[in-house]
């Protein structure tokens, strides 16, 4: 089992339940409030941890109350802890979560920490990330830093997973770098920008064209769909009953990476991923609804 590094955002997370999303200048009740662990880069690392794949984790903190909660945490979920970034300056990232009763959400992110990591806070992990098989990243950090760790690692043959959420424009030299990059269908539209259609196929071979050499597109319920210069395959998802959608993308990353990191082909990682998420929207909470290895055995 090879070595896999996620760089990434680290949240607190409130989350309350709704009958509907509120619309603008709509006020409703809630219920059932939660606060909870979250970010995406911290999702997904304990994603590839429960999952048992050899992780470091490399995130930014504010030194307040907050950061020091997931901290501990993450050593008691065994991400360790020598990629924690500590900025005394800013608060500790956090997000606002409205999930309706259809299991759908709505999301608040107020960056902190998260939006203040640098190239310079990088540096001293250089080897560690020169030393991964796998850099898995997502874009709750500044494109700086995500673009500088993969010139890094792509200089070192290290393979770029690349999570493109928060969606944002990409650039090709960016792109042509990636291992994969695994959108879902909306965040694929946005990235081919002008050239983006209704068919995802056609959407997937736009970025493909651009130097990526694999395109994971994660299709919701439907499950998911490998672009690659084999082919077009499409990974079905199981029929379950939904209750959270909040980490069921971060769930399926992490999964994937580790199954990758085990050997296994994408195809059938992508199969691990898919299970792997089908049990995580079964379940309230970000990390809280993440499975274990056991739960996939």
């Amino acid at each position: 089992m090879s070595k896999i590094t996620i760089i990434g955002s680290s949240n607190m997370d409130l989350t309350v339940r709704t009958s509907h999303i509120p619309v603008k200048g709509e006020t409703i009740f809630g219920r059932d409030v939660m606060m909870s662990f979250g970010g995406k880069g911290a999702n997904q690392a304990v994603a590839v941890a429960r999952l048992g794949g050899d992780l470091n984790f490399i995130t930014k903190l504010g030194a307040d109350a907050n950061g020091k909660l997931m901290a501990e945490h993450f050593a008691e979920e065994g991400l360790g802890t020598d990629g924690i970034i500590i900025d005394s300056s800013v608060q500790s990232g956090s997000a606002w979560i409205c999930v309706d009763d259809n299991g759908d959400n709505m999301i608040i992110v107020m960056p902190g920490a998260n939006g203040a990591m640098t190239v310079a806070d990088l540096k001293p992990f250089e080897d560690m990330i020169k030393s991964s098989e796998y850099l898995l990243m997502q874009l709750e950090v500044p494109m700086e830093v995500v673009g500088y760790a993969t010139d890094i690692a792509h200089t070192a043959g290290v393979k770029v997973i690349l999570n493109p959420a928060p969606a944002c424009p990409l650039e090709d030299s960016l792109l042509s770098k990636l291992y994969a990059l695994t959108p879902n269908e909306t965040e694929c539209r946005f990235l081919c920008g002008d050239a983006a259609t209704d068919d995802d196929v056609t959407n997937a071979a736009v970025l493909y064209n651009k130097g990526v050499k694999n395109v994971i597109i994660t299709l919701g319920d439907k499950g998911s769909m490998l672009y690659n210069e084999e082919g077009t395959v499409i990974v079905p998802a199981q029929k379950v009953e939904t209750v959270d959608t909040v980490a069921a993308g971060d769930t399926y990353n992490g999964a994937l990476c580790v199954a990758l990191s085990k050997g296994k082909g994408f195809v059938e990682a992508m199969k691990y991923a898919t299970d792997a998420s089908a049990i995580a929207v079964t379940r309230p909470g970000a990390q809280a609804s993440i499975p274990f290895a056991s739960e996939l055995e």
